[in-house]
């Protein structure tokens, strides 16, 4: 009986900053897709907020229009009828659609 023995090359080793790419590769993927897109549309959504005024039209996240009446400590009081009004928590208002002519 011949047995042949093939030498085998010892595997490649690995550095530590080899292994880590990859994942770094992904946090910076996911970071630029992702997160920044997000935190800016989260500081759009706050100056919006934050520049909104009584007689602005807005949307609601629920997808109901009105009119800002009344803003107080982060209630607004919308009008959506002649007689019917609702008081809001700020956030939960989506966009303006119109802002009040001065």
């Amino acid at each position: 009986m011949n047995l042949l023995f093939i030498a085998q090359a010892p595997p490649p080793s690995v550095s530590p900053f080899g292994a880590l790419l990859p994942l770094i590769l992904i946090f910076f993927v996911f970071y630029f897709l992702l997160i920044l897109p997000q935190q800016k549309k989260q500081k759009l959504h706050k100056k919006m907020l934050d520049e909104l005024k009584e007689g602005d039209k807005i949307i609601t996240i629920g997808g109901l229009v009105g009119e800002v009446e009344k803003i107080k400590e982060g209630i607004v009081t919308v009008r959506f009828k002649e007689n019917t009004r609702i008081d809001i928590v700020k956030n939960a208002i989506s966009q303006v659609i119109e802002k009040k002519k001065e």
